[in-house]
């Protein structure tokens, strides 16, 4: 019966193609670009809902009497410690469950609570809110990445994880300019109710258009397609040195640019004394030559990755490096818009980075493990970033205000590029392993010490 059952999966799989659309290679390549344009969608909607609150903070603070410190743990770490404790177990479910019901439920589910924020009454409030949007945005980021990867071929993956990426800066330019005019015109309340809105069609969408793809069609040749248990997953996973390597690196990038994200409208309002709009407005500008960035570095590591999968490494490193200059000479500007310049060109740089590390954590990982890979590496992003990051950034403004007194904020962003730097030492530490290491993607399947009972029959990917 089990013998039965694979050959006519096969059978239904070389009738179908990547993703398992039906039709023609012209129909099928339409409608995996359709699919990216419904988690691109996605991607902006959730990164507006999470990141709405940074543009927000003066006027919470100026309502509730917040310190910097209770701030940086609402945007940060509320979110991100749920985020990290719910992100394997709904992962682990999106390796074995229906991917589209994941993400059409999740999506209500956050949007919900973005409304509910909206309405809060006090820290307390806002607080169990927040942890609340962290549970219910762990069903986006790898059930949507394990998608991609099954309608995208290896060689068009980093582009597509670009389209992706992008998807997520366009959604925190959005919770910029949105929230910035909102905000000026109706308050904070009315920013985030209006940005819980869209959510709610979105997930109606996906769950009527979205068609659930077979595992691993996208991939050409023999690969291991077994399932496996989470402790095999995390054992292999954590085995290869470039997979560690790209978790630390992501894990220094997001603490830097996820503690000045949250941060920087705030020190635009007390360095330089900017209206919330204008600063919407502004940021959001340079988040779209951002965007710019992430797809060309995705598209650019795609092509030099072609003749060697190392410069899917090599290419953060350069970028990064080239990009912390710029960053010190903004957060030194003693006039704004003229440090804007220099922004635009940090963040054109530091952009690069995202597309090639995501696309090599699923081009690392076997075909049944990949939400697990996206859900690791968005655990550490989200824990040491948003997490830490503000919080961090929060504590050390406070106790450098005896001090510099409004100037504070300034010196405590300037310290996160120290993080930039040490993160293309982990690129560079990737690179060195990072053949070898994709060549096991595809090797036998894997071996742990256990019983035999840790391989599971997958569950049906079709509901």
């Amino acid at each position: 019966m089990k013998q039965s059952s694979e050959s006519e999966g096969e059978t239904d799989r070389a009738s179908r193609g990547a993703g398992g659309a039906t039709g023609s290679p012209t129909a099928q390549r339409r409608y995996a670009r359709y699919v990216l344009g419904l988690l691109f969608a996605v991607n902006v909607v959730s990164m507006l809902d999470r990141q709405i609150l940074t543009i927000l903070v003066q006027p919470i603070q100026d309502e509730l009497a917040i310190s910097d410190t209770a701030m940086g743990l609402l945007t940060g770490l509320s979110f991100a410690f749920v985020y990290s404790l719910a992100g394997l177990p709904v992962a682990r479910w999106a390796d074995r469950g229906v991917r589209r019901s994941i993400l059409s439920f999740g999506l209500v589910a956050w949007s919900a609570l973005t409304i509910l924020m909206g309405f809060a009454q006090g820290f307390g409030q806002l607080f169990a809110t927040r942890m609340g949007l962290g549970v219910a945005q762990t069903t986006s980021g790898a059930p949507s990445q394990s998608l991609l990867s099954d309608y995208f071929p290896p060689e068009r993956r980093g582009g597509a994880i670009a389209v992706l990426t992008i998807g997520g800066g366009l959604g925190m330019a959005l919770a910029l300019l949105v929230g910035g005019w909102v905000n000026q015109l109706y308050g904070w309340r009315a920013a985030l109710i209006v940005a819980g809105l869209p959510g709610f069609v979105l997930a109606l969408v996906i769950r009527l258009t979205l068609r659930e793809p077979t595992r691993g069609d996208a991939e050409t040749g023999d690969v291991d397609r077994n399932p496996y248990s989470t402790r095999q997953t995390l054992g292999y996973l954590f085995g290869l040195p470039s997979f560690r390597h790209i978790l630390a690196t992501s894990a220094l990038h997001a603490f830097a640019a996820l503690g000045a994200s949250v941060w920087l409208p705030t020190f635009l309002v007390r360095i330089h004394e900017l209206e919330s709009g204008e600063i919407g407005s502004w940021l959001a500008g340079v988040s779209a030559i951002g965007l710019t960035g992430t797809f060309f570095g995705g598209r650019l590591a795609d092509r030099l990755g072609a003749k060697d999968p190392r410069w899917y490494m090599w290419l953060p490193a350069i970028t990064t490096f080239l990009g912390v200059p710029f960053s010190a000479l903004f957060l030194l500007s003693s006039a704004m818009p003229a440090g804007f310049a220099y922004y635009a060109f940090a963040a054109l740089f530091g952009s690069m980075w995202t597309a090639p590390c995501f696309a090599m954590a699923q081009g690392l990982a076997k075909v049944s493990m990949r939400a697990t890979a996206a859900a690791l590496l968005s655990l550490t992003l989200n824990l040491t970033g948003l997490g830490l990051g503000p919080l961090l950034v929060g504590v050390a403004s406070d106790w450098f205000a005896p001090s510099f007194g409004r100037e504070a904020l300034r010196y405590a962003l300037l310290m996160l590029l120290v993080a930039h730097v040490w993160a293309c030492v982990h690129h560079l530490l990737a690179a060195r392993t990072l053949r070898e290491d994709l060549l096991a993607s595809r090797a036998e399947p894997v071996q742990t010490p256990g019983t035999a009972s840790d391989v599971r029959e997958p569950d049906g990917d079709t509901a």
